[in-house]
């Protein structure tokens, strides 16, 4: 591949938050998520001349002058319509993008009725989904919703262990967050949350786990990035089996002074 001094995209990765958004701008498909960041996937998909770089939220693609490949306009077309093998998106489509799902949603699922018993019959059976995406590595940090929000976070298991879900932990108004301890970068997932407490103001999280062992470190990733944010809140841990089933909750306050509320300590 022929190589000359050009313009071609550098991405951050001390700043990207992995939200997906310059995935959809760019319309050669040079960048995918891999491992909860950007990343520039191949030099001769880039053309440098920066579509993505107003979709960026936290300012983590420029333009630099660098060698680099050559764009290759036939590679990319070849890419599009399958003659290559496609680059590993990573869940960096445009369906990442950060949006809430309210004005979609039956009024009646936001009035508060569904949190009154978790055992109660009769159930809705409709989505109580208050926003998108869910995936904690790819909710960006500044997401509306997540202004003073009440943080639902679960481990992936939980929703294929409980039938239910939605009417025993969505009220419409509940924000949900999901990761896996085991499969995922617990340090990257601390970090992010403890961004997300400080930056929001988050007015209480619980956290929604399975008994096997491996699922308690969600719980531990969450207490630590609290711990750091020193930012007041209520947490709430609860634990199910594998049938589903409720095993154990448990109601905690992190009584902090909001003096010690810092909006510069926040991760870029």
């Amino acid at each position: 591949m022929k190589r000359s001094v050009r313009p071609i995209i550098r991405i951050d990765e001390n700043k990207c938050d992995g939200c997906g958004l310059c995935v959809g701008a760019c319309q050669e498909g040079a960048i995918a998520i891999v491992d909860g960041k950007a990343r520039l996937m191949s030099e001769s998909y880039c053309d440098g001349l920066g579509a993505c770089l107003g979709e960026c939220p936290r300012g983590a693609i420029s333009i630099e002058t660098r060698e680099a490949e050559d764009f290759d306009e036939t590679a990319v077309n070849k890419a599009r319509h399958g003659s290559e093998k496609p680059k590993p998106l990573g869940c960096g489509c445009p369906g990442t993008m950060a949006r809430s799902l309210k004005e979609v949603m039956n009024p009646d699922l936001t009035k508060g009725t569904s949190l009154e018993s978790r055992n109660e019959k009769g159930r809705t059976g409709e989505s109580r989904l208050a926003s998108w995406p869910v995936q904690l590595s790819l909710v960006p940090i500044n997401a509306p919703y997540l202004k003073n929000a009440r943080l639902l976070l679960a481990a992936d298991c939980t929703l294929a262990a409980i039938s239910d879900f939605h009417d025993r932990f969505l009220d419409g108004r509940r924000v949900l967050l999901m990761g896996c301890p085991k499969l995922d970068d617990a340090k990257f997932y601390e970090e992010k949350l403890r961004s997300i407490i400080l930056q929001n103001r988050v007015e209480s999280i619980e956290v929604v786990t399975m008994e096997v062992p491996c699922c308690s470190g969600l719980t531990r990733i969450v207490r630590s990035a609290i711990e750091e944010a020193k930012k007041p809140l209520t947490l709430t841990l609860t634990r199910v089996n594998i049938q589903g089933e409720e095993t154990e909750t448990e109601a905690l306050r992190y009584p902090y002074n909001e003096e010690t509320y810092k909006e510069g300590n926040v991760v870029q």
